[in-house]
């Protein structure tokens, strides 16, 4: 079986995955396994799930090194996983790591490891940037991160509930439910009412 892995570090409406399904389908996957994940996420739920079913002689493929880990340590991690189980690991168009026989090449290995080096040392690059532009924006005066919510911004439904709460006839999680938002984002704002 051919299995194909796609990430994205971000909810569908911000990164569309679908480019990643489309070129593991056409490398050859049978099944693509994908989800929502950052790239450092000590859990990467969907990954552990495709690790827990594949069986020995299967393999996977992904589009980037970068999509199964921008940890270094949790790709060394992963390449255990696909040792001890006899997978065949492709970064398509890349680097192959065949453990079916139960080993590996070392050079395949050591590059696959260096790969995952580099994807590390992208994403502190990257946070460091941002970083440093939020610090920059705010020496301008520039408010960085959500606007903070004000009064005007309770929706109209928390007002039209707020009263049954306040009269004992309802619970924050009731009132959560019928509002449709969190229990933390009533806590809010019955702070700001109050």
């Amino acid at each position: 079986m051919i299995y194909g892995y796609a990430r994205c570090s971000t909810n569908e409406s911000k990164q569309d995955i679908n480019r990643q399904i489309k070129e593991l389908r056409a490398a050859g996957a049978d099944e693509v396994i994908f989800e929502y994940e950052h790239g450092d996420a000590k859990t990467k739920k969907q990954l552990q799930t495709l690790l827990d079913i594949a069986k020995e002689g299967d393999t996977i493929i992904t589009l980037e090194v970068s999509r199964l880990s921008r940890s270094t340590q949790q790709l060394c991690e992963l390449i255990e996983i696909i040792r001890a189980k006899h997978l065949r690991l492709v970064i398509v168009g890349s680097i192959t790591i065949d453990c079916r026989n139960g080993q590996t090449d070392p050079m395949s290995e050591a590059f696959l490891q260096m790969a995952g080096v580099f994807s590390q040392l992208e994403l502190a690059m990257i946070r460091a940037r941002v970083k440093s532009g939020m610090e920059n924006a705010k020496a301008k005066g520039k408010h960085v991160g959500r606007r903070p919510t004000t009064k005007d911004d309770i929706p109209a439904i928390f007002h039209k509930h707020y009263p049954a709460f306040r009269d004992g006839r309802m619970n924050v999680s009731e009132l959560a439910r019928v509002c449709g938002i969190s229990r933390p984002t009533v806590y809010k704002y019955l702070k700001m009412i109050g």
